[in-house]
């Protein structure tokens, strides 16, 4: 590996970090066309997407099942090969340098583990030390760091298979970040973590991106994660990009509604406040939809004020109900 043309390429233009252009990747399927006859067709899981990531930027990547965000993540990462169009990373053509590439990158997909299996955790650290030829002084840090903001230590002599999903994301996390990637791709990195556990994640990651300045593309369906860690987001349906930008701006284009739920100390008739609507009451829970690009807070103070408060959340529509929403409006491409 030649050191001095990775510097160079990590200089680079800070602007197109990640550079795709016009990407498209079709796969070939047989399906049933009869009884005993099979016929051949395409499948466009990605079609001809194009944007730039900025090195040290961290943009949410969303849509819903299917629309091809994993397919994106393969072709950066070099899994997969483009069937059109040109990509970059750091520099880097992912398909035809992908050794090169995988000193570059960490990847966390979802709920598929790089860790071994029936091996304690720490053993499994060991291994990704020995992988990427780590030095010992670098490796000691960044591992004792993600053990304390990860809080690891009473998981390292767990066998792998013991591990929650929560605790095991947590580990992939920690093993995608001990060779200190440029580029953190994750995938759905809060799935199965408690409120607090997931706070933890989300901040343990907002530090990696100011003090490292690892460029981060997040995938989720959690909308909570996009809007405490990424400034932009990037919404695909049916392999293309539909809205790239704020996240208020997302909610704009999809005339999104969020939801306040709340819970009385006992049963009332539905509250009126200004600017909501209730929509559901259950005894003495009640949820009242507003629009996502209004803050909640007036409507707190309003139903704090008006109404005998025990308790109220704010939940985030659903990527599926905005990209619905954006389509209705006709605001897809």
């Amino acid at each position: 590996m030649d050191a001095a043309a990775d510097a160079a390429e990590s200089i680079g233009d800070a602007d197109r970090f990640i550079e795709v252009d016009g990407v498209e990747k079709v796969f070939q399927v047989r399906r049933r066309a009869g009884l005993l006859r099979r016929e051949r067709a395409e499948v466009r899981a990605v079609d001809g997407i194009s944007f730039r990531v900025p090195r040290g930027e961290m943009v949410g990547y969303i849509g819903p099942n299917g629309a091809g965000k994993s397919t994106t993540i393969k072709m950066l990462t070099g899994i997969l090969v483009p069937s059109g169009g040109r990509l970059r990373v750091a520099g880097l053509d992912p398909s035809r340098e992908r050794t090169r590439l995988a000193r570059r990158i960490g990847v966390v997909f979802g709920q598929r583990t790089t860790l071994w299996w029936d091996l304690p955790l720490r053993d499994s650290y060991a291994l990704v030390r020995r992988m990427y030829r780590i030095p010992e002084s670098r490796y000691r840090e960044n591992l004792d760091r993600c053990v304390e903001l990860l809080e690891l230590a009473k998981l390292l002599p767990v066998p792998v298979r013991q591990l929650s999903l929560g605790q095991r994301m947590r580990g992939d996390i920690a093993a995608a970040l001990l060779h200190d990637p440029d580029v953190l791709y994750l995938d759905e990195p809060t799935i199965g973590l408690d409120v607090i556990s997931k706070a933890k994640v989300r901040a343990f990651l907002r530090d990696l991106n100011a003090e490292r300045g690892t460029t981060v593309l997040l995938t989720t369906h959690d909308l909570t994660d996009i809007e405490q860690l990424c400034r932009r987001v990037m919404v695909i349906d049916h392999g293309r990009l539909m809205y790239d930008g704020p996240l208020e701006g997302l909610h704009a284009v999809g005339d999104g509604e969020r939801t306040l739920v709340v819970d009385l100390e006992r049963e009332l008739p539905p509250i009126e406040v200004p600017g909501a609507r209730t929509v559901r009451v259950d005894g003495p829970r009640q949820w009242l939809a507003f629009p996502a690009t209004s803050s909640a807070a007036p409507l707190v103070a309003a139903v704090a004020a008006g109404y005998p408060l025990v308790d109220l959340s704010v939940r985030e529509p659903d990527i599926e109900d905005v990209i619905a929403a954006m389509y209705a409006g006709g605001s897809a491409p």
